[in-house]
C-alpha cells in the first residue's frame, strides 16, 4: 500500500482547480441564484466574475490566448458553478460547445479571429443545429445555404438555441447539398451582428431559467465563404463529433446540480428535528442520503473517466460521452428529487434552493441529445 498511487486520483491542480471555482462560485454567483432564477434574467453577475477569473472558457487553447485547460479541467468548472446555479453553468459549458467544431476543423485563420475575442472574454460562442423539425433526426435540417460568389447566403431557423441574443457568435449547420443529407450539411460561423440575423422571444422554461434559449432566424444572411467550418460537406460530421466530447460538459453540469441538492439536504436534515430529535438521526433518512451519494460518486467517476478519453480522443469516447451525459442526468434528477423528498413541504417552496435543482435538472436529461437517443449511441458503439 502507498500513498503514492495516483491511478483513480485527481492531480493537485485540479484539486486546486475545484477549490478556486467553489470559493468564488459561492462569493459572486450563488447569491443571485435565485433571483435570476426567479426573475429569469440572464446571471451577468456570474458572467462578469468567471470572465474577471479566466473561467468562462478555460478549454480555449494557450496559442489562442485561452487557459488551455484539459477536459477533466473543464468538467471541474463547469461542475462546481453548476453546484451553485445550473444557469451560470452554461456560460463556460456553450461556450465549448459553440466553440469546439472551430477548434476540430476550423482553418487557423478562423480560429485566430473567433477563439481569441471569446478567450478574452469579449464574446459568447452558441451551437446552432436543432430546428422545428430536426431535433433527434438532426440530419433531417431544413435550413439552407447556397454559395453566390465568395459568399453564403443563409436561410432558416434554429431552435432550443442555448444563450442565443447573448452570444456574439453562432455555430450553425446548414444544408449544401440537399441530395446527399447528412453529407450535404455543412458548419458557418455567423455572427450576431450579421445582416439579416433576428432572434425569437425567450422560451418560457421550467427551468434553467437564466440561460436565454430562443430561436434563432436567419434571412438572406450574406457570410464570408471563409466562415464555413472544415470543408463543404464535413458539418454534420463536425457536429457530431463535437457532442462526443460536449456531452460530457452536460454530465458536468448534472453533477454539479445533484452535489448542490445533496449538500443542502444534508445540512436540513441536520437541522430539522422532530419526535424530539434531528431527522438526520433515522435510517430510512440516512439510506437515502447513502443511496444519493453512492449514485452521485459513481456518476461522477464515470463522467471524469469520459473526460480523461475526451481529452485523449480515445476510440471509445463515443460511448463513454453518452453513458457519462445519460447515467450523469438521470442521477441528477434522482437525486434532486430526494432532496425535495428530504425537506418535505419546505422543499416544494421557492424559499429553498433544493426545488429550483430540481427544475434546472431537468433538462440535463433532454439537451445534447435526449437519454432515449444516447441508449441507441451507446448500443451502436458498444466497447
Amino acid at each position: 500500500m502507498s500513498k503514492d498511487f495516483d491511478l483513480y486520483r485527481l492531480s493537485e491542480e485540479h484539486e486546486m482547480l475545484r477549490e478556486t471555482v467553489r470559493s468564488l462560485a459561492e462569493a459572486k454567483i450563488a447569491p443571485f441564484a435565485a433571483a435570476v432564477d426567479e426573475e429569469g434574467r440572464f446571471p451577468q453577475e456570474a458572467l462578469d466574475a468567471l470572465v474577471a477569473a479566466d473561467l468562462h472558457a478555460v478549454h480555449v487553447p494557450e496559442s489562442y490566448g485561452g487557459a488551455g485547460a484539459d477536459a477533466l479541467a473543464t468538467v471541474i468548472v463547469i461542475e462546481e458553478v453548476a453546484r451553485a446555479c445550473g444557469s451560470s453553468s452554461l456560460i463556460p459549458a456553450v461556450n465549448k460547445l459553440g466553440s469546439l467544431p472551430v477548434i476540430l476543423s476550423g482553418s487557423e485563420e478562423l480560429k485566430a479571429k473567433y477563439l481569441g475575442p471569446l478567450a478574452a472574454g469579449e464574446a459568447m460562442f452558441s451551437y446552432a443545429l436543432s430546428e422545428p423539425e430536426a431535433g433527434s433526426d438532426a440530419a433531417g435540417m431544413k435550413t439552407r445555404a447556397v454559395r453566390d460568389g465568395d459568399f453564403w447566403v443563409l436561410n432558416g431557423v434554429k431552435r432550443w438555441i442555448t444563450n442565443a441574443g447573448v452570444s456574439e457568435y453562432y455555430t450553425v449547420m446548414a444544408v449544401t447539398d440537399p441530395e446527399k443529407r447528412s453529407k450535404g450539411i455543412s458548419a458557418f460561423v455567423v455572427e450576431k451582428s450579421d445582416e439579416g440575423v433576428s432572434f425569437g422571444a425567450p422560451e418560457k422554461k421550467l427551468g434553467i431559467k437564466g440561460s436565454p434559449t430562443r430561436e434563432v432566424y436567419f434571412d438572406n444572411v450574406r457570410i464570408p465563404a471563409d466562415r464555413m467550418i472544415g470543408a463543404e460537406g464535413t458539418g454534420f460530421a463536425t457536429a457530431m463529433k463535437t457532442l462526443d466530447h460536449t456531452r460530457i460538459t452536460i454530465a458536468a453540469q448534472a453533477l454539479g446540480i445533484a452535489q448542490g441538492a445533496l449538500d443542502y439536504a444534508k445540512g436540513y436534515v441536520k437541522e430539522r428535528k422532530q419526535f424530539g430529535k434531528p431527522i438526520a438521526d433515522f435510517q430510512g433518512v440516512q439510506f437515502m442520503l447513502a443511496d444519493m451519494a453512492m449514485k452521485l460518486e459513481a456518476a461522477r467517476q464515470l463522467t471524469y473517466a469520459a473526460a480523461a478519453k475526451s481529452e485523449r480522443v480515445e476510440g471509445d469516447l463515443t460511448f463513454f460521452g453518452a453513458a457519462a451525459k445519460c447515467f450523469a442526468s438521470d442521477v441528477a434528477m434522482d437525486v434532486t428529487t430526494d432532496a425535495v423528498q428530504l425537506l418535505g413541504g419546505y422543499g416544494y417552496t421557492r424559499d429553498y434552493p433544493v426545488e429550483r435543482m430540481m427544475r434546472d435538472a431537468k433538462i440535463t436529461q433532454i439537451y445534447e441529445g435526449t437519454n432515449q437517443v444516447q441508449r441507441i449511441v451507446m448500443a451502436r458503439n458498444l466497447p
